[in-house]
């Protein structure tokens, strides 16, 4: 226990002060100095079954105070719930909805969307923004984002939208989540251009159109899950590109319950992995070694054990705090890591049973492992 205990506090030893900060949740939004042309700005909306957040989407697009040409196509993923009549109330003739076509075989179904609304967005624009359909945009942030990406030189200039976290379940994953997000993907080495690590947040993604074309277009990723992330490594070998998390950029999302939070985290922490058992075992042993066993050790060992794993839970439950602060959840839930992460452990294998049963990635009705894959 002392070797385990020792061990664990010295990972987070090395989290906190030797990984980028990621915890300090300090790459926020922010604006930048107005460029003297604007340029026009294609919004391309993949949308799936989203009739019941299509609507709030689209108004938020259509209400922002863009100073250039914002043109929005929406392409509707052979939906069943009338999401293209909803977005028809919704925006009138404001924007051009495609009728997407079945996926082909090595594509998944939403980057497969985006293909085709990327392909009638045409050659004028400068700027794709890739957004899901349940996201919603205070004004100001489109124009943020241009002025950001023109002042940078931006390949792709991402934001994490927030995300609901009202629910019980919805206090309980969601910090973890954008906690473990930024500890796998610290921020400011995203940012960073001499650094390899490279994500985005596929909710809301400025995408430079002719630096998406230079690195080979969507088809390069076609059968990527965690599509986000993927266009990231593709564009940052070809420059510059940023990821903070948002403030005027919101998920309309819910999780009401334990079950959608599951959903959410079986769909892809295996295709995170790269669909290897091997990793998928080292994963969940490291999660273990990293959240269980500092409280194993502070509950139930004694002398230096006890003392390490009461090192480890304290630097744990601090790295965890400026999260809940910006989710405006109580500071005591930072002593609840363990047990959240021991529920994310038990989901992530879940993720890979399911892969191995065949029915990895679902999400709406569509087993996207089995596209992706085949």
């Amino acid at each position: 226990m002392l070797v385990l205990s020792g061990l664990s506090l010295a990972v987070w030893l090395y989290l906190i002060f030797a990984r980028g900060g990621f915890w300090l949740a300090a790459e926020r939004e922010a604006d930048a100095p107005a460029p003297a042309v604007w340029p026009e700005v294609v919004a391309v909306i993949p949308a799936r079954d989203e009739a019941d957040t299509i609507a709030a989407t689209l108004g938020s697009l259509l209400r922002q105070d863009y100073p250039g040409l914002l043109r929005i196509v929406l392409v509707d993923d052979e939906s069943s719930d009338g999401t293209s009549e909803a977005a028809r109330r919704a925006a009138g003739g404001r924007l051009e909805i495609i009728a997407g076509t079945p996926t082909p075989a090595g594509w998944s179904g939403k980057l497969w969307a985006v293909a085709q609304g990327v392909a009638a967005a045409g050659e004028t624009p400068r700027y794709l923004l890739l957004t899901d359909a349940d996201i919603a945009y205070a004004p100001g942030a489109l124009a943020g984002l241009v002025a950001g990406s023109e002042a940078q030189g931006l390949g792709l200039n991402s934001l994490m939208a927030r995300l609901a976290c009202a629910s019980f379940p919805e206090r309980v994953a969601i910090p973890a989540f954008i906690l473990f997000f930024q500890m796998l993907y610290p921020f400011a080495w995203v940012n960073a251009p001499g650094a390899k690590t490279a994500a985005a947040a596929g909710g809301c993604m400025l995408v430079r159109r002719e630096a998406l074309a230079a690195a080979g277009g969507v088809a390069a990723i076609r059968g990527a899950l965690i599509d986000d992330c993927a266009l990231a490594r593709l564009l940052k070998a070809h420059g510059p590109i940023r990821l903070r998390l948002a403030e005027r950029v919101a998920s309309l999302r819910r999780y009401r319950d334990f079950i959608e939070i599951r959903r959410m985290v079986v769909r892809s922490a295996y295709a995170q992995l790269n669909y290897s058992p091997a990793l998928l075992v080292f994963t969940l042993a490291a999660m273990v070694l990293v959240f269980i066993v500092p409280v194993a050790a502070a509950l139930f060992a004694q002398g230096g054990s006890q003392a390490a794993g009461l090192g480890a839970w304290a630097l744990m439950a601090t790295a965890f705090q400026p999260t809940l602060r910006c989710y405006r959840v109580s500071p005591l839930w930072g002593f609840a890591l363990p047990a959240i992460a021991a529920l994310y452990a038990f989901y992530t294998l879940e993720s890979g049973l399911a892969s191995a049963r065949g029915e990895g990635g679902l999400w709406k009705g569509r087993y996207q492992e089995r596209t992706a894959r085949r």
